[in-house]
């Protein structure tokens, strides 16, 4: 359990970015360990799903945005999270709220070829979790990208992407089961941003974006297209001249 906590730590402390809970110390009191961290209390993505039963499209894009920005910063430190999911994004008291990522215990060096194949964390949280690691094959950051686009699936349609009696179905469903659109689950989503988060969420690495960079274009494309199409519809009470 310590060792966890201090690896945590020692991942938070070393990664400076807005959309990441910033960790300004940590050390033990009398025998009791303690983290010194940035003030998020505006409840968590898991919360507002659960509040709203599912978030606003706009909002979404923007936490997918602000999020992949930050796995890009903790990848150029070497680190990857492990454990996305909606229950590790939190928002602040700003106006609007400012997501951040939390939750670096399961992190590890990018690089690293540990074995994992006792450890039950290797499938972080089943609803998110890629395949790849289902089947015990190399984990990376495309990895963490797949678990970013099952959580905007969930706060963008209210459902996760697979649903299963058992725990075994639900991990055999993200090898196997085709992915549903998230516009054909609830229409009115815009096909970029469908397009997006299923190319996000292809079984195989390969076939998903190859960086986060790409995925923020599309998600930043797709919301520039949904902010054109709103200034853009007359408002209500006008007559449309012709």
């Amino acid at each position: 359990v310590m060792e966890s906590f201090y690896r945590e730590a020692r991942a938070g402390a070393a990664l400076n970015h807005t959309n990441i809970i910033h960790i300004y110390t940590f050390d033990e009191f009398e025998g009791q360990p303690y983290l010194v961290m940035e003030l998020a209390n505006n409840g968590s993505l898991d919360t507002r799903i659960s509040k709203e039963g599912s978030v606003p499209e706009l909002d979404v894009l923007d936490v997918g945005i602000k999020v992949a920005s930050a796995l890009a910063s903790a990848l150029k430190h070497n680190l990857l999270h492990r454990d996305i999911k909606p229950g590790n994004i939190l928002f602040n008291s700003d106006v609007p709220p400012e997501p951040k990522l939390i939750d670096f215990g399961l992190a590890r060096e990018a690089e690293t070829d540990e074995d994992v194949s006792n450890e039950s964390s290797v499938w972080g949280t089943p609803y998110y979790v890629a395949p790849e690691k289902i089947k015990r094959e190399r984990e990376d950051f495309l990895s963490d990208l797949y678990s970013l686009g099952g959580t905007l699936y969930h706060a963008l349609t209210g459902h996760v992407p697979f649903e299963a009696p058992t725990v075994e179905d639900l991990v055999a469903a993200h090898v196997h089961t085709p992915l549903t659109p998230p516009n054909q689950v609830v229409l009115g989503i815009s096909q970029a941003t469908s397009d997006a988060l299923v190319i996000a969420m292809a079984k195989e690495p390969a076939a998903r974006f190859q960086s986060y960079d790409e995925l923020i274009l599309a998600l930043t494309a797709a919301r520039s297209d949904i902010i054109v199409s709103q200034l853009n519809q007359p408002a209500k009470g006008t007559k449309k001249s012709w």
